[in-house]
């Protein structure tokens, strides 16, 4: 018997996008429905993330035409990741399978053949990952593949090159939601469930419509949050980088000793002003990173719901 699949977007401020995105996911699933690779009664799951513009009216209005698309609306926005939950959750006691994308375009519908494919070989999570950068610039390009280097080295276990185009099955969502974080980092979450995996490899495509969601100081705040999530080795890099500086100021004090009783004027004012400055620095930087995790300490302690919805349309 064929699965019932649910694709699941997040959406937030996408009016103008919105409604070529809802046509060509009805048309992809109408395909694999009509080939019986999914159970007719599969979904189009939109998740409005508080928009400012007419993105639930939108919703609203596909839904009321054709009751392959619902939506929830979140009470206020609270980001990409926590929306992106909220679908999951959401879709996790409705499907057997859940696809989740971005409401873009980028990611192409033609791997869902794919996805399905592997699902068939008894995988409950395959990642969607870009067969290549091309269409990047040069500067996004080369942070993207630093990004995921850096993590890497971080510890953190990460598919390179993938983002959240990813199938779930209904066990994997369960896995899901027993973590509990609130600070979220789902690409980075989703390979911790562990269970049988694969990669399907697929060529992104440029936005159908409307303005990225991620400037550049968001790209950096969420590339902070997933190293600081999931990993606890920028702690211990202070700890290493202190012992460091210690031992660099033993070999100065003997440095200065010995230049003493050799009776040299010791050059001082520029030696002691640099030492001032780059340890102050150093010491300001380590607390900046430790502050960082006790925030994120803070608002686990806090345990508030990531999300509350508003509104549901089935």
């Amino acid at each position: 018997m064929a699965e019932k699949l649910y694709v699941v977007i997040p959406c937030y401020n996408e009016e103008a996008v919105l409604h070529i995105t809802a046509q060509k996911t009805q048309e992809k699933l109408n395909a694999l429905i009509a080939a019986g690779r999914i159970s007719p009664d599969s979904r189009v799951l939109f998740v409005d993330d508080g928009s400012a513009d007419a993105t639930w009216d939108g919703i609203a209005s596909l839904h009321e035409q054709n009751r392959m698309f619902c939506g929830i609306r979140l009470s206020r926005n609270k980001g990409h990741q926590k929306a992106l939950l909220a679908g999951l959750m959401t879709a996790k006691d409705r499907a057997d399978i859940v696809i989740s994308m971005d409401a873009d375009l980028q990611d192409d519908l033609n791997a869902f053949d794919g996805f399905l494919d592997e699902r068939e070989k008894g995988c409950e999570v395959v990642y969607g990952v870009r067969s290549s950068r091309k269409k990047d610039s040069w500067f996004k390009r080369a942070t993207a593949q630093g990004y995921y280097k850096l993590l890497k080295k971080m510890g953190v276990e990460i598919t390179y090159n993938h983002a959240d185009f990813r199938l779930m099955s209904k066990k994997a969502l369960e896995g899901l939601e027993q973590f509990r974080e609130v600070n979220l980092f789902l690409r980075g979450l989703v390979p911790m469930i562990g269970y049988k995996s694969a990669v399907v490899e697929y060529e992104r495509s440029e936005r159908a419509a409307g303005e990225s969601k991620y400037p550049l100081k968001k790209m950096i705040s969420f590339a902070v949050e997933g190293i600081t999530s999931l990993s606890v080795k920028p702690i211990k890099m202070i700890t290493s980088l202190g012992l460091l500086v210690f031992g660099v100021s033993i070999i100065l004090l003997i440095y200065f000793l010995v230049t003493y009783f050799m009776g040299k004027a010791v050059q001082g004012w520029s030696t002691i002003v640099i030492s001032i400055w780059a340890i102050g620095g150093l010491q300001l930087f380590a607390i900046g990173v430790i502050g960082e995790y006790i925030g994120k300490i803070y608002l686990e302690t806090k345990d508030r719901p990531n999300y509350l919805i508003a509104e549901i349309l089935e």
